[in-house]
């Protein structure tokens, strides 16, 4: 019974780091229908600077998690605003080139990351808090998982009440629905596309930030390995749902680890197959809209 409940939560907690990746790849197709494979440089640029911040204050004590976890979400939605300005905002509608100029970006970004902090994997500290575990039902949970689960649910919450009750949410919405007429109300759209990709990169940004302590290290792949499961994630869930990614992240990661751990290692394997399932069964994912 232990063993299943800290699979649960160690799933959980994964599921937590799937979603903040997945998040913003599914906001910014599903609401500019951009597919932006650069998305993982977001993350590592975000783990890299947060790591930073961290080592300069000391990095075992709350404050510099806080901290760093601020820093990390600001570059994350910095670099991504630049993309957006620079490379993505005279692409809209050429879906070919966008995804030849964000693999080029991510590919480029991996090789900068290389140079400036070399190839081989930097080990992170967190809270002391974080060493520790807590016992729930018998299982001995690592705290950490309590902290990506919370932030992950405060993410969604955030990104729904910003859609639904703000004006820049209502704006998006109604340039998604009909572009042309919105912009001839005299609302400038392309800035609240530029807000969209902001939340994304902030999203991915504190997503690496988190990664590196679930994982104990940061490294220039960090995001390339976290970007396969969250582009997995986002098919499974639907392209553009925000909540089928939520479900989607939790119901891979779970699978993911009890496979792991009872068919020898085969979590991967499984969730590839899970996706070939669901493309099967439902094409447009288990939330997405259908055609």
């Amino acid at each position: 019974m232990s063993t299943v409940v800290l699979l649960l939560a160690t799933g959980l907690g994964l599921g937590a780091l799937y979603f903040l990746v997945a998040s913003g790849l599914s906001l910014i197709y599903g609401l500019m229908g951009v597919l932006n494979f650069a998305h993982g440089s977001f993350l590592t640029l975000g783990a890299f600077a947060g790591w930073e911040t961290a080592r300069r204050l000391g990095g075992d004590s709350w404050a510099s998690l806080l901290l760093s976890l601020l820093v990390g979400a600001a570059v994350g939605a910095l670099a991504a605003v630049l993309t957006e300005l620079l490379l993505i905002r005279r692409l809209y509608e050429r879906h070919i080139e966008q995804v030849l100029v964000t693999v080029g970006l991510a590919l480029a970004t991996v090789a900068l990351f290389d140079g400036i902090w070399g190839t081989d994997a930097i080990f992170v500290t967190g809270p002391p808090w974080f060493n520790e575990t807590t016992t729930l039902l018998g299982a001995r949970i690592p705290n950490d998982r309590f902290v990506l689960i919370g932030v992950a649910v405060l993410v969604l919450l955030g990104i729904v009440a910003f859609l639904r009750f703000t004006r820049f949410g209502l704006v998006i919405r109604a340039g998604v629905e009909n572009r042309s007429m919105v912009t001839a109300l005299g609302i400038d759209v392309r800035r609240a596309f530029t807000v969209v990709f902001a939340i994304g990169g902030a999203a991915a940004g504190l997503g690496g930030v988190l990664a590196s302590h679930y994982f104990g290290y940061v490294s220039p792949q960090l995001g390339g390995s976290l970007l396969i499961f969250a582009f997995i994630v986002t098919v499974i869930g639907g392209l553009g749902s925000l909540l089928g990614a939520a479900i989607a992240s939790v119901v891979v990661a779970v699978l993911q680890q009890l496979a792991n751990f009872y068919l020898s290692g085969t979590g991967d394997l499984v969730v590839v197959l899970l996706l070939a399932a669901v493309l099967l069964v439902r094409p447009a994912g288990l939330m997405g809209a259908r055609a």
